[in-house]
């Protein structure tokens, strides 16, 4: 069976607990055998930018010793060969560059994201 993740909602714990829960469990679930693919969508698509580096955030005294590394996570994904999607429109929305995005994400338009739910057997929106 094949299950689509889509992620919509962004930075969700990812000062708590250093990794997006969605794209860690997609990490988790390939590790189990999973067949999966990803669609980033709405702030999401920010996970796709390179050069991100969030090291240095600080509150007051305390001080984030582990910063999450959503664009090295996804890159991991992709080379566990799960496919990687998202949606120009909502990165345009961003002043996204696609030149910035990382290398091997599949861009898709909104009209081309019907037939990309259609090739799987769940979708899963988060």
């Amino acid at each position: 069976m094949k299950c689509l993740q889509v992620v919509e909602t962004a930075y969700r714990a990812t000062l708590e607990e250093q990794d997006d829960p969605v794209v860690w469990i997609c990490h988790a679930m390939k590790g189990a055998g999973a067949d999966l693919g990803v669609l980033l969508r709405s702030g999401a698509v920010n996970y796709a930018v390179t050069g991100q580096d969030p090291s240095g955030l600080a509150f007051g005294d305390w001080a984030q010793k582990h910063p999450p590394d959503l664009q090295g996570d996804l890159r991991a994904l992709m080379e566990k060969r799960v496919p990687v999607y998202l949606v120009m429109e909502d990165a345009m929305e961003r002043g996204l560059d696609p030149e910035t995005l990382l290398e091997g994400i599949q861009l898709l338009s909104w009209s081309e994201v019907p037939a990309l739910m259609e090739d799987y057997d769940q979708v899963w929106h988060w």
